[in-house]
C-alpha cells in the first residue's frame, strides 16, 4: 500500500509565496525556489505549485518560477493555475512539471479532464477542487457553482483526473484542522488518491486526516520556518503514520 504523502504547497502570487487565510488576507512569506529547496531537501514528499491569480486575471502561469522551481529540487511537483488548454499543461510539463493541476477548466469543459489525460496519463491530471459550505467555487475561490463537492469528484474520476486536490475554503490558512467530514466524503465518492489542503495547525490535525486521505498539503504551518518540516515528519510519525523515509525520497517521474 502508498505511504501517505506530505506535500508543501506555494501559492504564488506576483512571482511570491504568499499566504492567505480563506483565501484572503494575503501576506508574503518567501521566494518560491529558496522555499521550494528547502522542502526538497527536508524531506517532503512531493510539492504543489499554484499561481493564484493567473485564472483570475486571465493570464497564462509564470513558467519561469516553474523553470526555476524544477531546477532546483529533486522531487516530483504539480503546478496549477491559469490551465486553459491543452497547449498550457504542455507548457507547464515542458518547464518541468511532474502534474498538472486544473479546476476552473475542468468546470468549464469536463472533457478537457479527458484530453488531458489522453496526452499524459491519468496519474499526471489533478483536478483541484475548492469547498466552501459543501458548495464548489471556481476561479480561485471567488465563484459559486451548483456542484456538490463529492459528486464532482466522481464525474472528475469519470472524465480521467488520477487525483483529487480538495481544498477547505472555510478552514483554509486558519491552522484549526483539516475538514475531516468532509474529506470523508470526497474519499468515499472516489477511486482515486485525495489530497486534503486547508487547517493545518498541529501534527495532530495532520495526521488526523491522513487516516482518512491519501496525502495533506501543508503551507502555514511549515512556511514560517521550513526547517520545522522534519520535525512536522517525525511528530507525524509519532501519531502513528507511517511516511515514507525521508531519505528515500520520491523519484521524479
Amino acid at each position: 500500500m502508498p505511504y501517505p504523502r506530505l506535500i508543501p504547497c506555494l501559492d504564488i502570487g506576483g512571482g511570491r509565496v504568499v499566504k492567505c487565510i480563506r483565501f484572503e488576507d494575503r501576506r508574503d512569506v518567501g521566494d518560491p525556489v529558496e522555499l521550494a529547496s528547502a522542502y526538497s531537501e527536508g524531506g517532503a514528499d512531493e510539492l504543489v505549485l499554484l499561481d493564484i491569480e493567473a485564472t483570475v486575471e486571465g493570464r497564462a502561469t509564470l513558467l519561469d518560477v516553474v523553470r526555476r522551481v524544477a531546477d532546483s529540487i529533486d522531487i516530483p511537483f504539480t503546478v496549477g493555475g491559469g490551465l486553459r488548454r491543452v497547449e498550457d499543461a504542455s507548457a507547464f510539463v515542458e518547464s518541468g512539471a511532474d502534474r498538472v493541476s486544473l479546476n476552473t477548466a475542468a468546470i468549464a469543459d469536463p472533457d478537457l479532464i479527458t484530453e488531458l489525460a489522453r496526452r499524459y496519463g491519468s496519474q499526471a491530471v489533478v483536478v483541484a477542487i475548492d469547498v466552501r459550505g459543501g458548495v464548489v467555487y471556481s476561479h480561485a475561490g471567488t465563484r459559486p457553482t451548483t456542484l456538490d463537492a463529492a459528486t464532482w469528484a466522481r464525474r472528475a474520476e469519470e472524465c480521467g483526473a488520477g487525483e483529487i486536490l480538495l481544498t477547505s475554503i472555510d478552514a483554509d490558512g486558519t491552522r484549526f484542522g483539516y475538514d475531516i467530514a468532509m474529506t470523508r466524503r470526497v474519499v468515499a465518492a472516489v477511486n482515486v488518491p485525495v489530497i486534503a489542503s486547508g487547517g493545518a495547525g498541529t501534527a495532530e490535525h495532520v495526521a488526523g486526516v491522513l487516516r482518512v486521505a491519501d496525502a495533506a498539503l501543508v503551507a502555514s504551518i511549515v512556511h514560517d520556518d521550513p526547517s520545522q518540516l522534519p520535525r512536522l515528519r517525525q511528530a507525524v510519525s509519532a501519531c502513528g503514520i507511517e511516511l515514507r523515509p525521508a531519505a528515500q525520497g520520491a523519484a521524479r517521474v
